[in-house]
């Protein structure tokens, strides 16, 4: 079992933890004009989206070898690799050219929350606000893909590479799920009386 670690690298990936608060701050007076239905449906597009980006994270590692028993059952990879499927190990074993491409995957996945906030809102707070949220559920339901092919995470406590760009960031998976959970409750509290 991992130990706990509090801290993510590099430093300034820590004040990630604050940006719930700093939004819910922004948008409490004034409050968030975002239907339920925007919610809901843009909530289905981060699961989905989610899916397909732990998806394609195992594609990768099948791809050069490091994800054994790939070619059997979901049950085969699950009982295989769980013990030895650590993204942060993986990292330093792809060859350059995967890394780029990796690299250029979540450079069109934050292309793609963008689109989803520009399409669901007009005004600039609702917009950031969907950004945030769709990113939230699209992260926590990334762990849920991998977890529920491959057992990784096997716990909270679990190191992972969390992004590439513009450096890799590194942090156990209770960080980014703690930070997504935040959000979606600071854009779910902060959305105006007459949407809720």
């Amino acid at each position: 079992m991992n130990e706990f670690t509090l801290f993510a690298q590099p430093w300034w990936v820590n004040f990630l933890i604050v940006v719930p608060f700093v939004a819910y701050y922004l948008w409490r007076k004034e409050g968030l004009t975002i239907s339920k239905w925007t919610l809901v449906v843009s909530g289905l597009f981060g699961i989905a989206f989610g899916f397909v980006e732990a998806s394609v994270i195992i594609y990768i590692r099948a791809a050069v070898g490091l994800l054994p028993g790939y070619s059997g059952t979901l049950s085969d990879v699950a009982r295989l690799s769980a013990n030895i499927y650590q993204q942060a190990q993986i990292l330093g074993k792809l060859p350059r050219s995967l890394f780029m491409v990796d690299f250029f995957r979540e450079a069109a996945m934050i292309t793609m929350l963008f689109g989803v906030a520009l399409l669901t809102t007009k005004r600039l707070r609702e917009r950031w606000a969907m950004f945030l949220w769709t990113f939230a559920v699209w992260d926590i339901f990334y762990y849920v893909g991998l977890w529920a092919t491959v057992r990784w995470p096997s716990s909270l406590l679990t190191p992972d590479v969390l992004f590439l760009i513009p450096v890799p960031w590194f942090s156990q998976v209770w960080f980014p799920v703690l930070v997504s959970a935040l959000t979606m409750v600071a854009v779910v509290i902060a959305r105006k009386k007459e949407y809720v």
